[in-house]
């Protein structure tokens, strides 16, 4: 298949010429090859920019190594909460340590986090060492960046407010040769109070349809089965296009890819996930039995103050709708404790949902305060030992759940992609069954990449471990 690349493309290709130059030249002074290491932190969207990041580090000459005592050292960042900020500064300090014993030794910084002015200002101050600073918008251009950063002597800061501009078509490394993640927007539209990432991130744009199928393709011509489709709002995909194209129209082009044996998609927002979406995936014989569908609270009064734009009642008749049309769905969500004003009573509403709703997992974060977000100004923050008792009150119920909703497939035979070997038993292996729960079973590490029949043996709440049949 022929690739036309954008103007843009095009001229990263040449700034990745010009960087290879700068790196031979490091190596001859060095004696070796230079290595890189890149840490990512936060959602599935910054993990596949680390492998477009990775990609272009290694087309230019640097090669990876699992440490931070690398010469050139990225850390693409999150600030979703605020513990992952201060993740980020710890390790700064550390690397700082490293570059002096290393004077040729280049660190950068992006992602989200590097979205926030104090951030940079921050870094300015009590991190100088930092060579290169760029955000979200412009992950493109981090060849060009590598080469301002080899010409200067002083501190690069590229950061975008925002942009329209998509490029794709650049050198990826993906981390698993048989699944990949594609990205088919960016941005978000939706402004949840508590939310920074519509701030750091920007307003929704979809990528062109065709873009993404010829990406795809290419995956799956280079080995890939499975596909997770990303976006902030998948079900929002397409409204900003010239043409616009519902997300179910786009599930149906991806899978009539021949080839590809499995479709993820994340994240979905409640509020627009559509009856034509669920027609799609019941009818489908590629799309996963696994639907991550973030509630945030239970409370009503609570979802109004996040800006949700659902009720309690909605939320438990889109789960039912959900769970008719495909009775062997597994559904996750997302949760929030001690949001602004929240109350026991709220939590307990939270928990009379995860008990409805039934779900195979939730992921349960206690409120961050993000400094630009509406929720950091209202009254009423939750005190720390009361968001604590709320807290384990609401796992104590999320994993009960999970426990007798997991458990129900133990001798059944189901299809699992196996993905690594297990870290615990290396006579042993752990892949996925299309519900997403993890399945570790005997088979050698050349099964890796492969759809393997395996009969269900002992649930242990989260996992199974099975047997090949």
């Amino acid at each position: 298949m022929t690739i036309e690349y954008s103007n843009e493309t095009q001229k990263q290709y040449e700034f990745m010429e010009k960087a290879s130059g700068y790196v031979a030249e490091l190596a001859k002074k060095l004696g070796r090859t230079p290595t890189c290491h890149v840490v990512t932190f936060g959602c599935q969207m910054n993990a596949k920019d680390s492998e477009k990041i990775l990609g272009i580090l290694k087309r230019i000459g640097y090669e990876a190594i699992e440490s931070e005592e690398a010469d050139f050292v990225l850390f693409n960042t999150c600030t979703v909460r605020d513990n992952a900020n201060q993740r980020v500064y710890g390790r700064l300090g550390v690397l700082n340590g490293f570059k002096r014993k290393n004077p040729h030794m280049k660190i950068a910084l992006c992602g989200c986090m590097m979205q926030e002015q104090e951030v940079i200002d921050k870094i300015r101050k009590s991190y100088s060492f930092v060579d290169l600073i760029f955000g979200t918008h412009n992950i493109f251009k981090f060849a060009e960046l590598v080469c301002a950063v080899f010409e200067s002597k002083s501190m690069i800061v590229d950061i975008w407010k925002d942009t329209n501009e998509i490029v794709e078509d650049l050198p990826v490394e993906r981390k698993y040769a048989f699944k990949s993640g594609v990205n088919i927007m960016f941005g978000c539209n939706n402004f949840c109070s508590y939310c920074i990432v519509p701030y750091v991130r920007g307003r929704e744009r979809s990528r062109n349809p065709k873009d993404i199928i010829r990406e795809i393709e290419n995956m799956v011509a280079d080995g890939v089965v499975e596909v997770m489709l990303l976006g902030q709002n998948v079900n929002s995909y397409g409204k900003n296009l010239e043409e616009p194209v519902t997300f179910s129209e786009l599930l149906k082009e991806v899978e009539q890819i021949e080839g590809l044996k499995r479709i993820r998609f994340m994240t979905s927002h409640p509020k627009d996930l559509s009856d034509e979406l669920i027609e799609v995936m019941k009818h489908s014989q590629k799309i996963c039995r696994h639907l991550h569908l973030p509630l945030q609270s239970g409370s009503d009064r609570i979802l109004k103050a996040m800006n949700r734009r659902y009720t309690k009642a909605q939320y438990l008749e889109l789960v039912d709708k959900i769970r008719t049309a495909m009775p062997d769905i597994a559904i996750t969500t997302d949760i929030i404790v001690g949001f602004p004003g929240e109350t026991k009573e709220d939590v307990l509403e939270t928990i009379d949902v995860v008990k409805k709703s039934g779900f195979e997992n939730a992921f349960t974060f206690i409120y961050s305060k993000r400094t630009g977000t509406p929720a950091a100004a209202m009254e009423d923050q939750v005190p720390e030992d009361i968001v604590k008792e709320n807290f384990d009150l609401l796992l104590k119920a999320v994993q009960e759940t999970a426990r007798n909703n997991t458990g129900h497939l133990e001798e059944q035979i189901v299809e699992v992609l196996v993905e690594e070997p297990n870290e615990q038993d290396t006579s042993m292996v752990t892949g996925r069954m299309s519900n997403n729960t993890l399945v570790h079973f005997k088979g050698s590490k050349d099964l890796i990449g492969q759809l393997v029949n395996v009969r269900l043996k002992t649930c242990y709440g989260f996992y199974y471990v099975g047997e090949p049949v």
